[in-house]
């Protein structure tokens, strides 16, 4: 009788707790040679901890790790590179002032007589990138390069260091449509040279179209492991939230009435080049309406935002919110009618080492409703917190006291949409709403945009996903480099005609643009 291929990875019986919360409850998963094993959950549910013991960040208190059909022990990332596993981070572990090529051999230096030698390291990247279709600049600055020319950076540094388990942890959360789809080529031609691997994500069609096999997780556990080709999304969404989830969001016609935000000839500038970022851009949101900037990543969606909140000062051009000029206004004086969703959580959203009750009162601590005599008002802050913790859903290990940077990235970001949906406010600008959240998540904010809108809230969104700006959008304006080419009717245009004026190959002005939206 013939022997069975051991597996390439086996987590037998994983346990990982935390203060407060069993992380992984008993966790089997069993990874085949040369298969692309999906692992889908809830936000919180446990995946990228149970990935993060597999990777010797975390170790688990209970449960074994077999490669190869041996038992190995994993007590930090460097035991786990020398048995080939590698692993992308959700949040990428970059350092920004270093090259693309500095980042991908850091840690794994050639050195002769005490000097680096890159020339070998070099070449290796270049014909990696090249075998692959990684395309990069290796003496880039990482601080000067896209978020997709990132994930690429930590593609090759596993590839660099001949890994043979490649760990993707919601690989797809930053990327573009375009990107999505490379990557997506790029993980099954790896598949096909015999690499296994691991892929965490949210995004049922992706997983569908990629992914071999998937394990799903609901709140720590193990529901159950199935083959894609005998699945659904439905089923497989039903069995990560434990009902039946919308996946098209259902809405009404929309009633614009005032404009709230009007954008005049605003003109930003781009930190990366001498150029402008935004070029003269004009557009109005009216109350009742959610208007949707789409565009491929990097054509000046970032720093129009940055302008309209205050985060990066206009060149040139007019912002009134309100009927009020607003163009020069300090952050603080905007905030008062205008809700921030920012595009990077850690970066621009949250203050990672306060507690998530001091996170949800960043913007108002110093109201009266949460202050007095310039001293906070702990219980009203503790009891608010607790508030927007059970209505929204945020999970955390020990609720209101549990510092933000250790919570899962989905709920951080349910923690700030918490926080400036509830505050009071004219204009809404939600960048990327529901990046790197599962599908359950993803129905109810959009359910919330719908419901902002409908209660008289000017809703500008701003989004990367296709189906989400056809979805919820009453009005969708086309960025491509800095300016404004395009203003369609989702009910009127196809995801293929919006692809068109995202690359650049078609454009509406004028009259034509105006009718467009009508």
């Amino acid at each position: 009788m013939k022997e069975e291929t051991p597996y390439a990875i086996e987590m037998l019986g994983i346990t990982k707790r935390f203060p407060g919360i069993i992380a992984n409850d008993n966790i089997t998963l069993q990874l085949r040679h040369g298969e692309i094993h999906a692992l889908l959950g809830e936000n919180g549910a446990g995946k990228s901890t149970l990935m993060s013991v597999l990777f010797g960040l975390y170790q688990a208190e209970e449960g074994i790790i077999k490669k190869d059909g041996r038992e190995v022990k994993i007590n930090n990332p460097n035991d786990a590179n020398d048995l080939g596993i590698g692993m992308v981070h959700q949040h990428f572990k970059l350092v920004q002032c270093f090259t693309v090529l500095d980042n991908i051999i850091l840690g794994v230096e050639t050195t002769k007589h005490g000097f680096l030698q890159k020339s070998e390291a070099r070449k290796k990247v270049l014909e990696l990138s090249d075998r692959y279709g990684l395309k990069v600049d290796p003496d880039a600055k990482i601080e000067d390069i896209t978020v997709g020319m990132q994930q690429r950076t930590e593609i090759l540094k596993m590839l660099y260091r001949d890994n043979e388990i490649l760990i993707f942890d919601e690989p797809t959360a930053v990327l573009t449509p375009q990107e999505i789809e490379e990557l997506m080529q790029i993980m099954k031609n790896l598949a096909k040279e015999g690499k296994s691997i691991l892929f965490i994500s949210h995004k049922l069609n992706e997983i569908m179209e990629v992914a071999d096999r998937c394990t799903v997780l609901r709140r720590g556990k193990c529901i159950g492991t199935v083959n894609i080709s005998d699945t659904s999304q439905e089923e497989l969404s039903r069995m990560m939230v434990g009902r039946d989830v919308q996946l098209v969001v259902e809405k009404g016609e929309a009633h614009p009435k005032e404009t709230v935000l009007h954008v005049e000839n605003l003109t930003v500038p781009s930190k990366m080049h001498h150029n402008n970022a935004v070029k003269n851009v004009s557009f109005d949101v009216h109350a009742g309406e959610i208007v949707c900037i789409a565009g491929i990543d990097g054509n000046g969606q970032t720093e129009l935002v940055y302008g309209l909140t205050g985060l990066e000062n206009a060149s040139g051009g007019k912002i009134e919110l309100c009927g009020k000029d607003i163009t020069h206004a300090p952050i603080r004086e905007r905030s008062r009618q205008m809700s921030h969703i920012p595009e990077d959580r850690q970066k621009h959203g949250l203050v990672l080492d306060y507690s998530l009750e001091y996170n949800m009162v960043l913007q108002r601590y110093w109201q009266k409703e949460f202050s007095k005599g310039g001293f906070l008002r702990r219980d009203a802050i503790r009891s608010y917190a607790e508030r927007l913790i059970e209505k929204y859903d945020v999970r955390s290990g020990q609720g209101p006291v549990t510092i933000t940077r250790s919570m899962s990235g989905g709920n951080q970001q349910k923690a700030i949409v918490a926080r400036e949906l509830d505050r009071e406010h004219k204009l809404l600008v939600a960048v990327q709403p529901t990046r790197g959240m599962d599908v359950g998540a993803i129905e109810y904010i959009h359910k919330e945009l719908i419901a902002e809108r409908d209660a008289g809230t000017a809703v500008l969104l701003v989004s990367l996903e296709l189906e989400e700006v056809m979805n919820v959008s009453d009005r969708i304006l086309v960025m491509y480099e800095g300016e404004i080419v395009g203003e369609l009717d989702p009910k009127k245009t196809t995801t293929e005609e919006l692809g068109l004026y995202m690359a650049g190959a078609k454009r509406n002005t004028g009259k034509e643009a105006v009718n467009a939206g009508k």
